[in-house]
């Protein structure tokens, strides 16, 4: 039995819900490459998933697989206005027969728009609790914060920590690191950089697990899209911990293992777009017709660029773009604000 076949049998022996086919597609995207002269694919995980989908499928599947087993009835999670995370955990509670409940910790928006308007559509019950800063906690912290204040509203549910932020849910991208690592390999390009966008940090964390776990090659460059978490690096490298721990071999990650980006690429801040992540989702538009998001993967878009550009990726190097979906928050923004005119 090889190494990532043993992975797999252990990762089957967790309960998950399917809410998607995999692979999802490895694509090359042509006209940029040709452009940076980097040879530059996309890793289409931006369509998998109900409610209009995206990478949090991979992490749902554990979760509410989970929340099954244990008979839930209703499933709580938070995140900011346009959370990708929230819409998805809607979609996906609905397939599961249970009741969403989402949590933000802003004023509610005078019109529902982008992500908020789908999570209507799917009758999810949404929270809006204007907190004001809260800056300056850890990732942990405020998932302890809000499962408190989730408790107290509703009484008995499953909770989902932001991003689906724990061990169970990154065993989605533990998986995806197989997945992932396969395809580069028949491909060519075993060796290649592997940009995604980070969040909450769980992409990342899982992939991280799961490289190691596997063997893989791929050198990953997280984007921190936010500076939202205080002690960020520290968290990811706890979670990634933890994932190997549970797999049944323990790997102890330390914050500089964290190949995470944090202060470049954010922009004014989470959730608003950057002039950077703007361009860069009129140049992938108009090069490739291929979207993207500004809260998300427009700000780890423009950190690929950047870094090819400044010859921090070199030349001779294969770069794989991990998009991770969002479409939905371009439309909770004006034309002037995204095209550019």
């Amino acid at each position: 039995m090889t190494r990532a076949e043993d992975l797999q049998n252990r990762l089957s022996a967790f309960p998950c819900l399917p809410l998607a086919n995999y692979p999802t597609p490895l694509e090359q995207l042509p006209h940029l490459s040709s452009e940076l002269g980097v040879q530059v694919f996309v890793k289409r995980d931006d369509g998998i998933g109900p409610g209009l989908g995206g990478n949090k499928t991979r992490k749902l599947e554990y979760l509410l697989g989970d929340a099954q087993a244990r008979r839930a009835s209703k499933v709580v999670t938070f995140g900011g206005l346009q959370s990708n995370h929230a819409r998805i955990t809607a979609a996906a509670a609905r397939v599961a027969g249970l009741e969403p409940h989402l949590f933000y910790f802003e004023p509610r928006p005078l019109r529902l728009e982008g992500n908020l308007l789908l999570n209507r559509l799917l009758g999810a019950r949404m929270y809006f609790l204007p907190f004001g800063g809260g800056g300056g906690m850890t990732l942990e912290a405020t998932i302890r914060l809000v499962r408190l204040l989730a408790w107290l509203r509703l009484g008995p549910h499953y909770f989902i920590p932001v991003g689906g932020h724990n061990w169970l849910g990154c065993l989605g991208y533990v998986k995806a690191a197989l997945e992932i690592d396969e395809q580069a390999r028949s491909l060519g390009i075993p060796d290649a950089r592997l940009v995604l966008a980070a969040g909450s940090g769980g992409t990342l964390a899982g992939l991280m697990a799961g490289m190691v776990l596997c063997g893989s090659s791929l050198k990953l460059i997280g984007i921190d899209v936010g500076k939202l978490w205080k002690g960020f690096p520290a968290s990811i490298a706890r979670l990634a911990s933890q994932l190997c721990a549970r797999m049944g071999e323990p790997h102890q990650f330390q914050p500089m293992d964290v190949p995470l980006i944090e202060e470049d690429y954010v922009g004014y801040r989470y959730g608003l777009p950057s002039p950077q992540g703007l361009a860069a989702i009129r140049r992938l538009a108009r090069l490739e017709g291929l979207l993207l998001d500004p809260v998300y993967t427009a700000k780890a878009f423009a950190g690929l660029l950047d870094l090819v550009e400044r010859d921090q990726i070199g030349r001779h190097e294969a770069v794989i773009f991990l998009h991770t979906g969002g479409l939905p928050a371009l439309f909770a923004f004006s034309e002037n604000e995204i095209a550019g005119f």
